[in-house]
């Protein structure tokens, strides 16, 4: 069974995640936005007292609250560090993104150790998640689902009673659409959501009450 840690971090409310094997303590860190030294204590001491063996760090994508924590992450527990092929330009770019909100950061994420695919194999005890390609918010970004588990982190791609922002570089709404209407709608209605901001969701209420999604599913 994996166990679910929500932290919010950093002036964007981003939702960082530790998904953890109850048996072996195996951990995946998703998008930690530790942007301050608390922050990066707090998410330390939760992995120290619950003696976790963290395995792995993902980005769903790579916009700035998703990244922040990355290097802190990456240097502190030595793991290999995963993320989309088609997002690098915007770790490259990372002070071009910190400018735009008007923020000073002055230590750059790295890049990343590996790129996700869906063909990538990992796994948290006998649990392995499912990456499902879904650009739309940004060219490269993954959901990353658990089909034995029923629950999808869904970063800033489908949010409880919204979707993704378009608006910025690499963005595209109607790619987005598609994405979430080809990769995450098909799931289970049980299917518990973990977004990036805001609360949790199903995809069965998505389907009911999201308001950019109920009259596509009627054209459908």
């Amino acid at each position: 069974m994996i166990n679910i840690k929500k932290f919010t971090f950093n002036s964007f409310a981003e939702n960082t995640y530790v998904l953890w094997d109850e048996e072996t303590k195996e951990a995946l860190i998703v998008d930690p936005g530790c942007s301050d030294t608390y922050e990066e204590k707090e998410l330390e001491d939760f992995i120290s007292s619950n003696k976790l063996n963290v395995k792995y760090l993902v980005n769903t994508h790579c916009h700035i609250d998703h990244i922040f924590g990355c290097g802190f992450v990456k240097e502190k527990f030595k793991v290999p560090y995963y993320a989309p092929e088609k997002d690098v330009p915007l770790i490259e770019h990372f002070d071009k993104q910190v400018e735009s909100v008007g923020m000073e950061v002055s230590i750059k994420p790295p890049l990343p150790d590996h790129f996700i695919t869906e063909d990538l194999i990992i796994s948290l005890g006998k649990s392995k998640p499912v990456f499902l390609y879904t650009p739309g918010h940004t060219p490269g970004e993954y959901c990353i689902y658990f089909p034995q588990d029923n629950f999808c982190i869904t970063g800033d791609v489908l949010f409880q009673n919204s979707i993704g922002r378009t608006d910025f570089w690499g963005g595209d709404y109607n790619i987005l659409l598609e994405s979430i209407i080809n990769k995450l709608l098909v799931l289970p209605d049980e299917t518990i959501i973990y977004p990036g901001h805001s609360d949790k969701s199903t995809i069965g209420e998505e389907k009911r009450y999201n308001p950019f999604l109920i009259e596509l599913i009627n054209k459908n």
